[in-house]
Parts: C-alpha cells; structure tokens; sequence
C-alpha cells in the first residue's frame, strides 16, 4: 500500500459552536458506519489519528454577541494545528466534526498551505446554511453560523488571524451549494461580499449538473480543491441525524451527482465532514449515507467515466495538444 495517497482521520469532537448537543459523537457515527473501510474501498492509505482533544461545552448564554467564544478559538487552533501538519506531509487531511465553527480551522490552514506551495484555493461550501453571519447579525451567537464570514475577515480578532493572514481567504474562492435558509440580516451581507451561492432554487430551475459546472470552472491542476460538507446538505428526509434540518435540500441523486462531479474534477485535497448528530439520527442512517456520498466523492461509480464538465475537457484538450 506504501504507493497510495493517504488520506488521514482528524477527529474533532465538539459542539461548542453549535445550536444543539450532538455534533460531538460525529467522528465516532462516521467511523462505526465503516469510514475507513469505504475509503480503502477507493484505494486509499488510511491514517486515523483519533480524535483531538479539547476544552468541553460550557453550555453558556453568549457573551458580546459569541457563545463559548474561547472554545471554539481553542478547538479551531487545534484542528488548525493537525490539518496543516498533514498537508505538509503531502497527505490528504478529513476532518471529522463536529460542528461547522471547526471550519474556520480547516480551512484556514488548507489557505496557508496553498499560500506557501503557490497554489490557487477553491472551497466548495455544502451546506442548507450560508454561515456569513457576524455577531451583530446572529440570532444566537453561535458561531457554527459564522465559519464563512469569519473566514472572509469579519469577526472576532482571535479568530479572523488564523494561519498568519487577515482574513484567511477570498470571497471569490468560495462557491456554496444547497443553500436555503439565511437570515434576514445575513442575506444582504451575503450579497454586499459578491460570494457565488447555488442555492436550492437555482438547483430547482437549472439543475445540479448546471450549478455543479459553474462551481467548478476554473479548476486547473494548480488548484487546490476543498469541500466542506455539511451533513445538513442534505434533504432531512434522508438525513435526519442533524441539529439544523432545513426541508427541501437535494436528494440522494442530487447529491451523488454533486460528489460524482468534483470526484471527476480529481483535484480534491482536503475535506471537512461536520454537523452529524447521532441524537437526532435514526440507526446511524445519516452516517451510513454520509459514508456513501464520501466514497463517490473519492471516485465510486456505476461505470467507468470519462469527465464532463468543462474544466476537465478543457485539460484533457490541452494534454491531447501537448502530446501531438
């Protein structure tokens, strides 16, 4: 197996930045679903380094507009830690959540890493929530709201600074699927940073092919590419183990496609798997169906396929050129 890509466990289990409890048995329901044996399914090398260990949930009321403000710092500065470490040693980090403030670490180190190999980053935010809230805009506070307005520079100093940048990343990088439930206040803000959003009516009118070709143009073998799936993506009626379901998210074939498409792309680098909470699941279902649409993200399919998204005809092009 020594001439494998490895692809390496990072367990982060909190919910600290969430809503509900829950999200913290996440990593564990994604292991006991048969992650591991799914992605060695894929010809993966699987590294699993457990799971990181950090401060508990206080279960406070927020302060100055974030709850658990110094828990979320400290989770993300691990995780922050062990996904860049990984990169550096060419390997292809997953980070298991967890709730989606973790990806304010995540992704910040994949920015850093792409910053010293000259590399073009490209985030794909699967989600039913745009996260882009600050805490004058936040209902709540809670920061599994806010990963993508923080990443962008807006939020708290202690963590708008991650990886020696302010902010971490472009809004253009950012391309976000699924979307369908954003606040009021978040709305226009979303809009004021130009950020690309398929939400769930562009799916309805165009279809995923369409939204999936527009998010991933562009990409060339000098891109870094980064999903961050949120396990709420998805439509509740078949991934009912969330804190947050939202109706009316992609189905299953919506879904697979969306994963099948970036799998054809071959240029995934870096994952975040967040926001499965088995208290809300039924029999470890919502695990079980985030294990499937993970192992098509790494290549399974019905057959064997030739990639038809423009990007990837525009190098298979190229390299026909280059070889005549």
């Amino acid at each position: 197996m020594s001439g494998l890509r490895t692809a390496t466990l990072i367990g982060a289990p909190t919910d600290v930045g969430a809503a509900d409890r829950g999200a913290s048995m996440g990593p564990e329901a994604l292991r006991v679903a048969g992650l591991v044996a799914a992605l060695r399914a894929r010809e993966l090398e699987v590294r699993d380094l457990g799971n990181l260990n950090g401060p508990g949930n206080p279960w406070e009321p927020p302060q100055q507009g974030y709850r658990h403000l110094a828990e979320v710092v400290r989770w993300n500065e691990l995780v922050h830690a062990a996904v860049f470490g990984e990169l550096r040693t060419g390997r292809l980090p997953i980070l298991l959540g967890g709730d989606h403030s973790l990806g304010i670490g995540s992704i910040s180190a994949v920015a850093r890493h792409c910053r010293e190999q000259g590399k073009k980053l490209r985030v794909l935010w699967l989600d039913a929530h745009a996260d882009f809230n600050t805490s004058e805009l936040s209902p709540s506070g809670n920061v599994h709201g806010m990963p993508v307005a923080v990443l962008c520079g807006f939020g708290p100093r202690e963590l708008t600074g991650f990886g020696a940048r302010r902010p971490a990343i472009d809004p253009s990088w950012v391309r976000q699927i699924g979307i369908r439930s954003v606040d009021d206040g978040e709305r226009r803000f979303l809009h004021e940073q130009g950020l690309d959003v398929f939400d769930m009516r562009f799916i309805d009118e165009m279809g995923m092919r369409a939204a999936m070709e527009q998010a991933l143009a562009g990409i060339d073998r000098d891109t870094h590419l980064h999903v961050s799936f949120d396990v709420d993506f998805l439509d509740p009626g078949i991934a009912p183990g969330v804190g947050t379901r939202v109706p009316g998210g992609p189905t299953y074939r919506e879904a697979q496609l969306c994963m099948e498409m970036i799998a054809d792309t071959r240029r995934l680098a870096s994952l975040d798997v967040v926001e499965l909470n088995p208290a809300f699941d039924e029999h470890n279902k919502t695990a079980v169906l985030a294990v499937d649409l993970i192992e098509s993200l790494f290549g399974k399919s019905t057959l064997v396929r030739r990639p038809v998204w423009r990007g990837a005809r525009s190098e298979r092009s190229a390299a026909v050129a280059c070889a005549t």
